[in-house]
């Protein structure tokens, strides 16, 4: 999981690459990352053992097994903040989206599979402390066999995305370490250390706009607006409607009384954003949280509109219907997102339709979004 910042509040210029010799001790290098420690190796052939090496398929799906399994496995659990090396979660046994991709790799690779880490830059998570917004993408593993390709992934079903994952290079993965290394180093309150893995990030990957974008966020924390100012501007200059940068620049520009400067990118910020379901989405639950349910509806639709194959979206539509006092479209909503999915979360939405169907019947929903 890759995080960028969008500062709410008050690194560094752009800079050559940082020798490995001014790297701090406590900062592990690209080979550190993805190594595999020998117990870790140990337990994993000995898990492997009773495959058919000649089956690279049910090979992958015993490698799956071991990532998950609490009987003689690793019992890998979910933590959003695990933003560990192959080494650490072996020692750990936590992982986020980011160490699940590493570890899953460094395993495919050591059993002879052709893995690489995948990126989706188009989803919607985020999450929201103090004064900063982090709104995150989404990384998985990728294993080729033959024609085929497989998807080793932690979270699939709780990431809203409207794209396919893109394979990532090794470099832009690791990138992706040093920077959420440094967002939760920001978190901590120490922008220095969080500046010098920033660094790294960008020296590995410096096409990728969030990782300058984070790195104006951390200069602004450490009061050098100038140098905040460059970095926003030098994101925008990778991608020009990368919305993060956008709303810091607009921030930066309207609390320095620049509200000229401001204006033009307020309004591109806006058409970027008209054009993106997922911010339709978080404005539609905005709306709900607040008790105006006709707004939800109209940015429900909106969403909808924008991308029509997120259950959720019908889901939430349905759910502001049904504040509204219209079962009838709230109905229709729910047959729609029941119809985007399958499985135990098609049960639940039939369940939910049934209890509709019935008079007097308490909400379906349980709490209102918070």
């Amino acid at each position: 999981m890759a995080t960028w910042l969008l500062a709410a509040a008050l690194a560094l210029s752009p800079q050559p690459p940082l020798p490995d010799a001014a790297v701090p001790p406590d900062i592990p290098t690209t080979e550190q990352i993805l190594a595999i420690p020998p117990e870790l190796d140990a337990q994993f052939r000995q898990w492997m053992a009773p495959v058919d090496p000649t089956s690279p398929t049910a090979r992958l799906n015993r490698l799956v097994d071991f990532m998950f399994s609490r009987e003689g496995g690793l019992g890998l659990q979910y933590r959003a903040d695990a933003n560990y090396t192959v080494a650490q979660t072996y020692q750990m046994r936590h992982a986020n989206c980011l160490s699940f991709t590493l570890m899953a790799v460094a395993l495919a690779r050591a059993d002879g599979l052709q893995a690489y880490a995948q990126e989706i830059e188009d989803v919607l998570t985020w999450y929201q402390e103090g004064n900063t917004v982090y709104r995150n993408n989404h990384v998985n593993a990728g294993v080729r066999i033959g024609h085929q390709r497989f998807s080793v992934d932690v979270a699939w079903d709780e990431v809203i995305s409207r794209q396919q994952p893109k394979a990532i290079s090794d470099a832009h993965l690791f990138g992706m370490f040093y920077n959420n290394r440094a967002v939760d180093l920001l978190g901590q309150g120490q922008p220095a250390l969080a500046k010098i893995y920033l660094a790294r990030a960008r020296v590995l990957s410096p096409d990728y706009p969030a990782f300058w974008n984070n790195a104006g966020v951390v200069a602004l924390r450490q009061n050098d607006g100038a140098a905040a100012e460059a970095l926003y501007l030098h994101a925008l200059a990778l991608n020009e409607n990368y919305s993060s940068a956008l709303f810091n620049l607009v921030t930066f520009y309207n609390r320095n009384g620049r509200s000229d400067e401001a204006r033009p990118l307020q309004k591109r910020l806006e058409r970027v954003r008209a054009r993106d379901p997922f911010d339709q989405f978080l404005l539609a639950l905005e709306h709900e949280r607040s008790g105006d349910y006709e707004g939800a509806v109209t940015y429900y639709l909106r969403a909808i509109r924008l991308y029509d194959e997120e259950h959720r979206f019908y889901q939430g539509l349905a759910r502001a219907y049904l504040h509204l006092g219209d079962a009838r479209r709230a109905g229709r909503a729910l047959a729609k997102a029941q119809a985007l999915t399958e499985g135990a979360t098609r049960a639940q939405y039939q369940a939910k339709l049934e209890r509709l169907r019935r008079p007097r019947e308490p909400s379906i929903f349980g709490p209102q979004p918070r």
